[in-house]
């Protein structure tokens, strides 16, 4: 589909508007940690990536993506 830094710029653009605290993203940058959502937030922002990339992303596969570059990995993968 695209490159790793397409991806990773779109995927950026997605996160920014559930960026309540200013958080700077980078590769590294945790959804929990860093960023501090609750799982509700993890749902919705979830939602909006299965949308815009017309996938699905497993619980399993959830459960495992713990940052950003983990989060481009993942949808390069099911995109692939």
């Amino acid at each position: 589909m695209t490159d790793r830094s397409e991806m990773y710029d779109r995927l950026k653009g997605l996160i920014e508007p559930f960026n309540k605290k200013g958080v700077e993203i980078s590769e590294t940058t945790t959804f929990a940690g860093d960023l501090e959502w609750d799982s509700l937030t993890v749902m919705d922002f979830v939602a909006e990536v299965e949308d815009s990339f017309d996938i699905v992303i497993s619980m399993n596969m959830q459960a495992e993506i713990e940052n950003v570059g983990q989060l481009v990995d993942a949808v390069g993968k099911l995109t692939a």
